[in-house]
C-alpha cells in the first residue's frame, strides 16, 4: 500500500505535503503510509488520502486461503436467487448480473427486473452482509441514475417507472446494521416491506426501499410475534439456530 501511494504521488509530480493538504492530515500521516507503519491509522484516514490522488483504497479479508471468497459468494447467490425468485412470482421479466459500461461507470446490477405492462424497471442491490453503508448508497445510487440507460442498451426498453431496493438477508446483524445507521438509510431508502409488495404488484411512483428476504426460500421475513401471543419454546431454550414461532394459539 505505502509503495503505491509513493508510485501514484511522484507520477502526479506531487510532495507529501501536498498530498497531505488535500487530504486534510499532516505530512507525518504520509510519510508513515509510504513507509507502511499502518496500525493506529483508521480506515477514513486512508480513503482520504488515495482519494487525494484520485485513488480508491478497499480493504480485504483473507481466510483459509481464499475460503471466505467462496463462503460470501454463495450466501450471496443464494440471496440473489431469492431475490430474483420473489420479484419473478409477481409477474416481472428479471435479468441477473446485467454489467454496465457507462459515462466512466463500471458494475453491474444483482437483479434487474422489467414489466412490460407497465413499463416499470427495478434495480435490484443484494447484499449477504452490509460492510459498508456509504459505499453501498454510492453504488446504488450509480445504478439508479444509470437504469434507463442500462435498460435501453441492455433489454431494448423504455422504463416510464424506475424502482430501487437494497435486498438483505433476514437475520439479526443486518437489522441491526440498518438500525445503527436509520438517519442515513432512512432518507436514502425510506421505504420497507409493505412498499416493495404494493409497488410490485402495481407500480406507481417512486420507490426506494429496504427489504429483507430468507436468503432460503425468498419469501418475506417474518415479523417479530405481537404482544399477546404465545411462543411455544422447546424445554431448555431455543436450539441454537432454531426458529421460535407464534404457537397460533
Amino acid at each position: 500500500m505505502g509503495a503505491a501511494l509513493r508510485a501514484i504521488r511522484r507520477r502526479r509530480n506531487l510532495r507529501q505535503l501536498d498530498v497531505a493538504r488535500q487530504a486534510g492530515v499532516d505530512q507525518t500521516t504520509i510519510s508513515r503510509i509510504e513507509r507502511g507503519r499502518l496500525d493506529s491509522l483508521a480506515v477514513r484516514t486512508l480513503r482520504a488520502v488515495f482519494a487525494a490522488l484520485d485513488a480508491r483504497y478497499e480493504s480485504s479479508v483473507w481466510w483459509r486461503a481464499g475460503d471466505l471468497d467462496r463462503l460470501m459468494d454463495e450466501r450471496h447467490a443464494a440471496l440473489c436467487s431469492a431475490t430474483a425468485a420473489a420479484i419473478s412470482r409477481r409477474g416481472w421479466d428479471v435479468h441477473p448480473e446485467v454489467t454496465f459500461s457507462i459515462y466512466g461507470e463500471r458494475g453491474s446490477i444483482d437483479v434487474l427486473a422489467y414489466r412490460h405492462s407497465d413499463q416499470a424497471l427495478l434495480v435490484g442491490e443484494v447484499k449477504s452482509e452490509l460492510v459498508s453503508v456509504e459505499e453501498t448508497l454510492r453504488r446504488l445510487d450509480v445504478k439508479r441514475r444509470l437504469a434507463s440507460q442500462i435498460a435501453r442498451d441492455r433489454l431494448g426498453v423504455a422504463p416510464a417507472l424506475v424502482g430501487c431496493v437494497l435486498v438483505l438477508p433476514e437475520r439479526g446483524s443486518s437489522r441491526a446494521s440498518i438500525t445503527r445507521h436509520e438517519a442515513v438509510m432512512g432518507a436514502a431508502l425510506p421505504d420497507r416491506a409493505a412498499h416493495v409488495h404494493a409497488w410490485l404488484a402495481h407500480p406507481s411512483g417512486s420507490l426506494a426501499a429496504i427489504w429483507f428476504l430468507s436468503g432460503r426460500t425468498g419469501r418475506p421475513a417474518t415479523r417479530t410475534p405481537v404482544a399477546g401471543h404465545r411462543v411455544r419454546v422447546p424445554r431448555g431454550g431455543p436450539r441454537h439456530g432454531a426458529d421460535v414461532r407464534p404457537s397460533g394459539r
